[in-house]
């Protein structure tokens, strides 16, 4: 870590103070904390760090495990004609 001096209010000092002394942490670890929070909303805002949807294409390209959506939807209109055939006979 690099050692670095800053200046804060007042207030700020004491909220500080107190949020360390609520979560039993060094006030360091709280400032620490928020930077990295300020910079990750930063990030997100200005679509930093954003993945596109392409960069996930073929992601799963090479798993076996997964059953193929066409015999999926199979068993989804098969479900949904059931249903509808308890639903008639009632």
């Amino acid at each position: 870590m690099i050692r670095t001096q800053i200046y804060l209010t007042r207030k700020e000092k004491e909220a500080i103070e107190q949020l360390s002394d609520e979560r039993n942490t060094t006030q360091s670890n709280i400032i620490r904390e928020a930077i990295d929070e300020y910079v990750a909303k930063k990030k997100r805002e200005s679509g930093e760090g954003r993945k596109s949807i392409m960069d996930f294409a073929g992601l799963w390209k090479d798993k076996k495990d997964i059953p193929k959506v066409d015999k999926l939807r199979q068993g989804w209109s098969d479900r949904a004609n059931r249903i509808e055939t308890d639903s008639n006979d009632r």
